[in-house]
């Protein structure tokens, strides 16, 4: 797999994106997680309205409790503090239920506030980089035969800005099927560099072969 380019001004670019993607997540997981932190200070209060009426509760059970022992007006005496014991019960709950809330708030804040901005940033960086390294892995898998360059050259023929064939020939295509060797040299180093690949991709690959062009030529063209 082949993940930058040969050309050392491409590469840069590539690693600088590739590094500024990764900067970029890891300052919004950062972020999302701060948010979430701080969030959850806001649970404080319910925190603290949970154990002050868990205690009383229990307090006022147990005093209840006691009261109950008393003969006669035992039992008239200790219901309203187990009234109040199951008001301070429903009371630590409801301290109980806003910290719940809270946490869930504090979640689904920290995961919006990170995913939204790494989602986008992935979907507009990766699927280019996706492209290139498929194509560049193909390319330098391919370029090990004349019957490969020749192929280059014949894609540069099809896919090049016509300002850039005519830098190398007045009649590329006639050169190109007439088997050239100069000419198609050029031309596949101009599809070689697009698809990441250096001018030594060329240059190490075998000469090419007498009759390929022409070949190759007709069938292309059906």
């Amino acid at each position: 797999m082949k993940l930058y380019a040969d050309l050392p001004s491409r590469r840069l670019l590539q690693a600088s994106g590739d590094l500024l993607l990764v900067a970029w997540l890891l300052a919004w997981v950062w972020l999302g997680h701060a948010l979430h932190d701080a969030t959850l200070e806001l649970a404080g209060p319910g925190r603290q309205v949970e154990s002050a009426s868990t205690g009383m509760a229990e307090r006022l059970r147990d005093a209840g409790s006691a009261v109950g022992g008393l003969p006669v007006v035992g039992d008239q005496a200790s219901q309203p503090l187990r009234d109040a014991g199951s008001a301070a019960d429903r009371l630590a709950q409801a301290g109980r239920d806003q910290v719940h809330a809270v946490g869930t708030l504090a979640t689904w804040l920290g995961w919006s506030v990170a995913l939204v901005p790494i989602v986008v940033a992935t979907a507009a960086y990766l699927p280019s980089r996706v492209r290139f390294v498929r194509r560049a892995t193909a390319g330098r898998a391919l370029v090990d035969s004349a019957a490969d360059l020749d192929l280059f050259a014949l894609r540069a023929l099809a896919h090049q800005p016509l300002h850039r064939l005519a830098r190398i020939s007045d009649d590329p295509a006639r050169a190109w099927r007439e088997g050239h060797d100069e000419v198609v040299r050029r031309l596949a180093e101009l599809e070689l560099r697009d698809a990441g690949l250096g001018p030594e991709a060329v240059r190490t690959t075998p000469a090419r072969l007498g009759g390929i062009a022409d070949d190759r030529f007709e069938e292309e063209l059906g």
